[in-house]
């Protein structure tokens, strides 16, 4: 077997040398200073009214609403077909059906006007919607299933806003499963940002390539790891890719991968409603994929994002096993007194739960051991096996199989 490494690419754009104020004022004072500044406003001018007059020539607006405007997870546009004056109906593009080096006007590959439509022109997949292959089914989401059929459990791990801890719990959650002899992978797509190799404690360690795909990292016999974060020559080198890198290498995670026989696979994603979660979706619609998981902190700043969370899961048609509340109060360990540093000003995450009707899986209070459990890459139950966090964990690790046994059953 052979290390696998990822090549990463970065960009520096020289600074623009600053132009001292004196020298622009005396230039203006002059008049062939002044003239020339007045001639080049004009012609700038009626260049961008022509540019503005042409693209709303060819882009006519869908009524009631701009073009292009993202509507819960569906994009709605006017298409024009490619024949002078002649338009469509106005469609509804769901995202999945964009391909990721498609234009923004793209009217998604199964429709009638794929590769026909005006916006279509220069798109490197034209041909290929043209003719059809593009509707066909894209032949990963079938790898994708055979590759993960030994796994019985397949778990995402979201949240709508960075910074509440969602892979300190996607690792915690790892760590829950594989203590109750559990067979567990714990699957990194956070490309910018992999910290899953220092909160398992994997930091150094390499993926290796043989015949059957992929190996990846284990922890201990239990418990099974793979992230770019082992990929990179130094931990330090910032991952600067666009859509459609990030999304080939979620591809081959998926494929790649040897797996073997799980009892969990967790997948922790970046915050947000992005590319990740878009190639993770689409790839795994044929692998019986149990759910999300959503993490929140109980304030509402966090709490709106976690909104749009669920809608968006709702719009895939991903069922969602239930919401965390983590950082979930402060217990002092001198008074035992409970201070809320989170203040759960619209009623925390439970009620949002009650009023959404999505399933709570509990509160995660805050605790100092957990910071040092995650840069220790140990379980907190190692650190501090009796805490109130660590059987909070505990019971949410309870309720996640318990809702995950349901959907079996």
């Amino acid at each position: 077997s052979r290390p696998v490494t990822a090549h990463l690419f970065s960009y520096s754009r020289p600074p623009l040398p600053a132009r001292k104020p004196e020298v622009l004022w005396a230039t203006m004072a002059e008049p062939s200073g002044r003239l020339t500044f007045v001639c080049g406003a004009v012609v700038g001018a009626v260049a961008a009214g022509a540019l503005t007059l042409a693209l709303t020539r060819a882009r006519p607006r869908a009524a009631g609403r701009d073009e292009g405007d993202i509507l819960n997870g569906v994009t709605s546009k006017s298409v024009e077909v490619a024949q002078p004056g002649v338009f469509s109906e106005e469609v509804v593009v769901p995202l999945q059906e964009r391909p990721d080096n498609a234009p923004e006007d793209c009217v998604g590959v199964s429709s009638e006007a794929a590769g026909k439509a005006a916006g279509c022109a220069g798109c490197p997949n034209q041909t290929l919607c043209a003719s059809g292959e593009a509707k066909k089914p894209d032949p990963a989401v079938a790898e994708v299933r055979d590759r993960l059929s030994g796994v019985k459990r397949k778990i995402l791990v979201l949240s709508g806003k960075g910074g509440v801890g969602k892979s300190t719990v996607s690792a915690q959650l790892a760590f829950g499963f594989a203590a109750r002899n559990l067979d567990a992978g714990l699957l990194d797509v956070d490309i910018c940002g992999p910290s899953v190799p220092r909160m398992l404690g994997l930091l150094g360690q390499d993926v290796h390539q043989s015949s059957e795909g992929w190996s990846p990292v284990y922890v201990d016999d239990k418990l099974a790891v793979m992230s770019i974060g082992f990929m990179l020559p130094n931990q330090d080198d910032a991952i600067i890719w666009r859509g459609p890198r990030k999304n080939g290498l979620i591809k081959q995670f998926l494929t790649d991968v040897n797996w073997g026989n799980l009892d969990a696979l967790i997948i922790d994603t970046p915050p947000g409603t992005s590319d990740e979660h878009l190639s993770i979706v689409t790839y795994l619609q044929e692998s019986s994929m149990d759910g999300a998981v959503i993490v929140t902190t109980p304030q509402e700043v966090s709490l709106m994002d976690v909104r749009k969370e669920i809608n968006f899961c709702r719009k895939v048609n991903m069922r969602i096993i239930g919401v965390i509340e983590n950082m979930s109060g402060f217990i002092c360990p001198h008074c035992n007194t409970e201070q809320a540093i989170f203040a759960p000003s619209t009623g925390g995450a439970e009620e949002m739960c009650r009023k959404m009707n999505v399933p709570f899986l509990g509160r995660i209070p805050l605790d100092s051991k957990v910071a040092q459990a995650g840069d220790a890459g140990v379980p907190l139950s190692q650190l501090n096996p009796d805490s109130t966090v660590a059987k909070a964990i505990d019971t949410v690790v309870s309720k996640i199989l318990f809702e995950t046994d349901v959907i079996k059953a």
